[in-house]
Order: structure tokens, then C-alpha cells, then sequence
């Protein structure tokens, strides 16, 4: 089976969504790394108020809500691009 990419997940601390991403990131496997956006005002003013944000390089994959069928789904995409 085909290790899936690094992606990152942009969050800020207290939010509830990004709370419930990283859950659902965790239990399907993911490999990511969390990057707190809330110190950064480039990245805030980047994302603002759409977080979590979950990307590839710069690619940005999803965002909102992230929810166990939208992450299944980007991870089969994953796969399938990997070969």
C-alpha cells in the first residue's frame, strides 16, 4: 500500500473544528503536522476565519469542516494519485 504524503494542518488553539479534524486525521491514518496559525498574520490573513485548512505543499486540499467522509474520500484521491 502507498504511504500517504505529508500534509499540514493549519488550526489556531480553542477551535472546535480543528479539534474534531485532527481526530478524524488521526483515526483514518494520516501523516500531518499542525501548524498554529493564530501567531502568524500572513497565514491569518490567509486563511482567517476557513480553518481548519488542510494542504499538500501549497496545494490547500479542504477546508471548513472537516468531517470523516470528506477526509475518506481526499485520501483515496491520495492513494489513487500516488499509483
Amino acid at each position: 500500500m502507498s504511504r500517504l504524503p505529508l500534509l499540514t494542518l493549519y488550526h489556531r488553539p480553542g477551535c472546535h473544528l480543528c479539534e474534531q479534524a485532527q481526530a478524524h486525521l488521526d483515526e483514518l491514518g494520516f501523516v500531518y503536522r499542525p501548524h498554529d496559525i493564530s501567531g502568524d498574520a500572513a497565514l491569518t490573513a490567509l486563511h482567517g476565519d476557513h480553518i481548519p485548512v488542510l494542504a499538500l505543499g501549497e496545494r490547500v486540499l479542504l477546508r471548513g469542516v472537516l468531517s470523516r467522509s470528506r477526509l475518506s474520500t481526499l485520501k483515496l484521491r491520495l492513494l489513487r494519485e500516488l499509483g
